[in-house]
């Protein structure tokens, strides 16, 4: 695994420098949350291109197409995440993102998706002096990149394709299943494992920003076709219900 830089090569950097250049005319945003609400972002001529973006100036113009149609709020996050992953003033930056979320909360976890979720609590997790809102952060971003691990790997291996097994179902309700290192097989329509990692987690999701932003990716994942939802649709034993 390539090491992470050290603080002195990161600051002798030449590319530290210049992915931040011209942020300072995003620093003072409009903090109009109400008037941002209400406004939509507009479409534009422009072309979205993938891939990174090392200028700062189009990343942002590229950024802005992704939420074209969608209330003003949203990109306003977006910008706020872009500056801090470019480490600009990023103190200052990471306080304007905090007030944004203990205002606006609710509205921001109905609104954003998955990805912005994610990279909200990465950024808790990342710059938060309070090692336990770190800590919670981390639990929303596991369990979401999880989640995108096996998903990717079902999908490359052609998972999406083959009908779920009555016979392999029934195998799970037997001896218990091992698969690697102690690790066993859900008894599928039964278990009571997920109920009680969620039972686990609800202290946590009570917790601050990070406790609720950790619950709007734990919703997602179950609202969404993913390994949750599809455990839920077998599961027939209510007192073990996970949901």
């Amino acid at each position: 695994m390539v090491r992470k830089k050290s603080k002195l090569e990161a600051l002798l950097s030449f590319n530290r420098y210049r992915k931040r250049w011209g942020a300072a005319k995003y620093a003072k945003l409009d903090q109009d949350y109400a008037g941002m609400k209400q406004r939509l972002i507009e479409d534009s001529d422009r072309e979205h291109r993938s891939g990174k973006q090392k200028s700062l100036d189009d990343h942002m113009a590229n950024l802005r197409l992704e939420f074209k149609g969608q209330p003003e709020l949203l990109f306003y996050h977006a910008q706020l995440i872009v500056l801090m992953r470019r480490e600009y003033n990023v103190r200052e930056t990471y306080q304007q993102f905090k007030t944004l979320w203990e205002n606006e909360a609710p509205f921001l976890t109905a609104h954003l998706d998955l990805r912005w979720l994610i990279s909200a609590s990465d950024s808790i997790a990342d710059l938060d002096e309070d090692m336990t809102a770190r800590a919670i952060a981390m639990i929303g971003s596991s369990l979401a990149n999880t989640i995108k691990v096996y998903e990717t790997d079902r999908f490359i291996h052609g998972g999406d394709e083959r009908p779920v097994s009555q016979d392999a179902i029934e195998q799970t309700q037997g001896a218990p299943m091992h698969r690697f290192n102690g690790m066993y097989l859900f008894k599928v329509g039964t278990d009571d494992t997920l109920r009680n990692m969620r039972w686990r987690l609800d202290p946590f999701f009570k917790q601050g920003i990070a406790g609720e932003i950790a619950k709007a990716i734990y919703d997602r994942l179950q609202e969404n076709d993913t390994a949750f939802s599809r455990l839920r649709a077998l599961h027939h034993r209510d007192r073990s219900g996970w949901w």
